[in-house]
Parts: structure tokens; C-alpha cells; sequence
């Protein structure tokens, strides 16, 4: 296949699974209606992701805190992945598994929703981050693909991408992403 051919069908695949994702709405809107009522509460909003899923954690934190589409107040977000002095000591001290769920521990509270980002659904860490946040009695919310791995029973609510391909999957991530961040700021503003 040449680069045509390449790019042709990459489009054509994204296409699909933003058509077959279309049916993730009613999931979408009551995961954005989660985040809206902890803020509204006090709470904030956690990420955490690996790789690729760790630039749409900060990606969308910086969206709430920033601003997405409208002249707002900041709302309360961090990616869990973006303290590389965190990360690291707690990595060599505890190991990787735990380099979300201490940090979840340590900053987490009941009003927080986490949000947990995983192509596959079967990341170690992010896995012991949900588990943590649960016992913690923050709502989670899972942003995942390929049928949602062990993510996917882990979560109070998990949006699934209808793909196998981790490219497809995370481009619907980020498109979700922007779409929670757009619903939410309708829903406080």
C-alpha cells in the first residue's frame, strides 16, 4: 500500500469508528454530568494514562483549567502523569503499578471524579489507580478500546471506543475528551 493508499485508508477507519462511536453518546453525556456535579461541588477533576493516553491526560486537564470553548472560571484538574518527580520516586520506591493509585491516595477525596485512560483497558497502574479512587469513594470514569479490557468492570462508568486499532481508539479519545470538556462547560456556565 503506498501513501496514498495509507492515508486513504486511515481516513476511511477513523471515519468508521467516529460513526460506530456515535452510539457512546448517552455515556458521554452522563460522564460529563458526573464531572460537571463534582465540580459544581467542590471537587476536581483527576486524569491518568500512559504514553499516548498520558498526552491526552494533560491535554484535557489543561482544557479545564485553561479554557476550552468559553471566558470561564478555571475548574479544578491535573494528569496524575505530568509530576515526573512523582512518577519517578514513587516508581522507585513502590514500582510502576503504583505510580497513579499513591498519588490518587495522596491527592484524591470523595467529591473527585477520576478519569482513566487506557487503549487497551488492562494497564497495570491505571487499573490500581481506579481501584484506589474507588476505595477512596471518588467516581471513575474510563475512557477505553478494545472492548475494554479489566478497565471496563473496574469503572462506575467506562466509555468504550468500538476499535481494536490503538490509533483509531485514541483518536476517539481525545474527540470524547473535547466533547466532555465542551458539555461540561455548558453545564456550568
Amino acid at each position: 500500500m503506498g501513501v496514498k493508499g495509507y492515508a486513504d485508508q486511515s481516513l476511511k477507519e477513523h471515519l468508521a469508528v467516529a460513526e460506530a462511536s456515535r452510539a457512546l453518546v448517552p455515556e458521554i453525556e452522563a460522564a460529563a454530568e458526573t464531572m460537571s456535579s463534582a465540580l459544581r461541588h467542590g471537587g476536581k477533576i483527576i486524569f491518568c494514562g500512559n504514553g499516548g493516553s498520558a498526552a491526552d491526560a494533560q491535554h484535557l486537564a489543561a482544557e479545564f483549567v485553561g479554557r476550552f470553548l468559553k471566558e470561564r472560571p478555571a475548574y479544578a484538574a491535573l494528569a496524575l502523569n505530568a509530576n515526573s518527580s512523582s512518577l519517578t520516586s514513587i516508581g522507585n520506591d513502590y514500582g510502576f503499578d503504583s505510580v497513579f493509585s499513591r498519588q490518587v491516595q495522596g491527592l484524591g477525596r470523595a467529591d473527585d471524579v477520576l478519569i482513566a485512560i487506557s487503549t487497551s483497558g488492562n494497564s497495570p497502574n491505571v487499573n490500581e489507580a481506579v481501584r484506589t479512587a474507588r476505595e477512596l469513594g471518588l467516581q471513575v470514569i474510563g475512557l477505553s478500546g478494545r472492548g475494554g479490557g479489566e478497565l471496563r468492570t473496574l469503572c462506575h462508568r467506562c466509555i468504550v471506543v468500538p476499535s481494536e486499532s490503538t490509533p483509531r481508539i485514541q483518536e476517539m479519545h481525545i474527540t470524547i475528551g473535547h466533547v466532555l470538556c465542551g458539555l461540561v462547560e455548558d453545564a456550568l456556565c
